[in-house]
């Protein structure tokens, strides 16, 4: 069930495990790390007008966004109407122009408008898990479709040595997007650990040095591996089509839990 706990900030945790942080007076620090890379990436490699974020939880990104890039239009997909009511209730959204769908992620963009998007950011979990409809190359296909020509696709991943899951994704965008990366800490690229890794596709090339310098001066340094190290990475790994797909795997115990 979801809860939120308040000190100075938010907490939102989801069965336990944290899922969303918020600073109602600060709505531009981004607490988690993976976030942060996120919100790099959104600073560094694109000026976006339309984004859709697919899974809201309490809503961090866009009330970033709408801090930091003020006017752009915000489309916030979240299969779980109750934990979206219990954000909006609680947690009281900046000014910015602001859409809530309660929806699943995949119908909801099987029903959008070709090009309608700058940016699409997927941080889709059911539990601790990505869930299977949003890994196969059908989801891929819809994706790119929403994308405009120059538009750039970030997703929240998690997985861990030997990476079957993690390759696969990349395999799959790589049949679609000319331009891939992966953001992560060394730590989880060198398989020493279970973690979140930021998927980073686009059919433009984009910034990485600028990039990977932002994301290794950050507090919560991470790495930017792509061109013939990441597709070194992919190794033989396939695509994964719908009737294959599967989730994500289950995180060691522990691994995203709290004190």
């Amino acid at each position: 069930m979801p809860d939120v706990d308040r000190d100075r900030a938010w907490l939102l945790t989801v069965d336990g495990a944290p899922q969303s942080y918020v600073d109602l007076d600060a709505p531009d620090h981004l607490e988690f790390e993976y976030v942060r890379r996120l919100g790099h990436a959104l600073d560094v490699l694109v000026e976006p007008e339309d984004v859709v974020h697919l899974g809201g939880g309490a809503l961090t990104l866009p009330r970033y966004l709408a801090v930091t890039r003020p006017g752009c239009r915000q489309h916030v997909v979240e299969f779980d109407r109750g934990l979206l009511d219990l954000v909006v209730e609680q947690l009281p959204l900046p000014d910015g122009d602001f859409t809530l769908h309660a929806a699943d992620a995949r119908a909801w963009l099987a029903a959008a408008s070709d090009a309608c998007a700058d940016v699409v950011v997927a941080d889709v979990f059911g539990g601790s898990r990505v869930p299977a409809q949003v890994t196969s190359t059908g989801y891929v296909r819809e994706v790119a479709r929403v994308l405009r020509p120059d538009g750039v696709y970030l997703a929240n991943l998690a997985d861990s040595a030997p990476f079957g899951f993690l390759r696969s994704q990349l395999a799959g965008f790589a049949e679609a997007f000319e331009e891939l990366a992966l953001v992560a800490e060394p730590a989880v690229l060198r398989g020493r650990r279970f973690g979140n890794v930021v998927l980073v596709g686009a059919h433009r090339p984009l910034d990485w040095p600028a990039l990977a310098r932002r994301t290794a001066s950050d507090a919560f340094p991470a790495r930017v591996e792509h061109g013939p190290g990441l597709r070194k990475f992919i190794g033989d790994a396939r695509p994964v089509r719908d009737a294959d797909a599967v989730a994500s795997p289950e995180p060691p115990d522990g691994t995203f839990g709290i004190g």
